[in-house]
């Protein structure tokens, strides 16, 4: 894998205010894939304390460049209860560390010896006060693992029986996107034998997607290769006014008095957004959209998939007639092409 493989400094977060989840792809071709641009030197001809370079303005700590320059710590992945046992898989509750506070998830581990390739699940939006441990993505958890892969799938802080985070929500729920990428350090760090820490890969729906965008744009490098299904906007103000404006949820009131509308503070909202930075990017990416996504509108992928390829990126998006965005008679037709492309990218 490339430069993050064993590291700590990891940024992490996405906006997403919502509280839904979109479905979906849309057929499209992979460009060629481009690194982020790369870092510049200053010169040694100076001494420093003649240097007349200004120091650069710290980032807002509510940004994805503050996160990006952050360091994150996941680590400490623990297996506890046996949850399910079936013919191809054993499902275990399980916990990890995520910068300080304690994750709660689950985890299908394949019979057999391995190693196995691993998969990070992260899903939508569902009310935390009625969300339990591995929630979110069923049908996905127990194919996958039967396709040879570990699968965790982490419920993010807030929920079932991860520590609280009391300013997640004000904060545009930065932190789901924390415990994703914490969650594939935890794995990495744990140096389990049935695991194959250099093939791992993130798949998100809904919510969810955004949280994945969200990680390869903080995180180049973290993994070898990402699905999105259904996916939010790129652009949080997008999510806002649909999903949370409209229900009168006081959290945009909250949201905005911290941090200011998209008209008082547009360059606010444009540090938030994944799309700002989506020439980091450097993971090849699928994305899923049906057409009768009444959710998460099409249109959101169709402008993303739109910005990666402008940007020279590796990225597919595949559409599927009349689906919704959960996805009914082709989900498994969907998963098919997505276990292939898991297979092209993690070998």
């Amino acid at each position: 894998m490339r430069f993050l493989r064993g590291a700590a400094h990891v940024g992490a977060g996405l906006v997403l205010t919502v509280a839904v989840g979109c479905t979906g792809g849309g057929g499209g071709t992979e460009t060629s894939r481009t690194d982020p641009p790369a870092s510049t030197r200053a010169g040694g001809a100076t001494p420093a304390a003649t240097s007349t370079t200004p120091a650069p303005t710290p980032a807002d700590p509510v940004s994805l460049p503050a996160l990006i320059q952050r360091e994150h710590h996941g680590s400490g992945l623990r297996l506890g209860a046996v949850r399910l046992r079936t013919d191809a898989y054993t499902q275990y509750a399980v916990t990890y560390r995520s910068n300080g506070l304690t994750i709660s998830g689950i985890m299908n581990v394949p019979r057999g010896e391995g190693p196995f390739p691993a998969l990070v699940l992260a899903h939508g939006y569902i009310d935390p006060d009625v969300y339990t441990t591995g929630r979110g993505m069923p049908r996905e958890q127990d194919l996958l693992a039967r396709d040879g892969y570990v699968v965790l799938h982490t419920d993010y802080r807030n929920h079932a029986g991860s520590d609280d985070d009391p300013d997640n929500d004000v904060n545009l729920r930065l932190g789901y996107t924390e415990d994703v990428i914490n969650a594939v350090q935890a794995l990495r760090s744990a140096d389990r034998p049935n695991v194959d820490d250099e093939r791992i890969g993130l798949l998100g729906r809904s919510m969810g997607g955004g949280v994945v965008y969200n990680a390869l744009v903080v995180a180049p490098g973290l993994v070898d290769a990402a699905v999105v299904f259904a996916p939010v906007s790129s652009r949080p103000e997008e999510n806002v006014d649909r999903f949370q404006r409209p229900e009168g949820d006081p959290l945009v009131d909250e949201i905005e008095d911290a941090h200011g509308t998209p008209e008082e503070d547009p360059e606010f909202w444009r540090q938030v957004s994944p799309v700002t930075f989506v020439d980091r990017v450097t993971e090849p990416l699928l994305v899923h959209h049906g057409t009768a996504d009444d959710t998460c509108p099409l249109a959101w992928s169709k402008a993303t998939v739109a910005a990666f390829e402008a940007a020279g990126k590796d990225v597919e998006l595949r559409t599927w007639a009349g689906e919704g965005h959960t996805f009914g008679p082709r989900w498994r037709e969907s998963m098919d092409v997505t276990t292939a492309f898991f297979e092209r990218h993690l070998g």
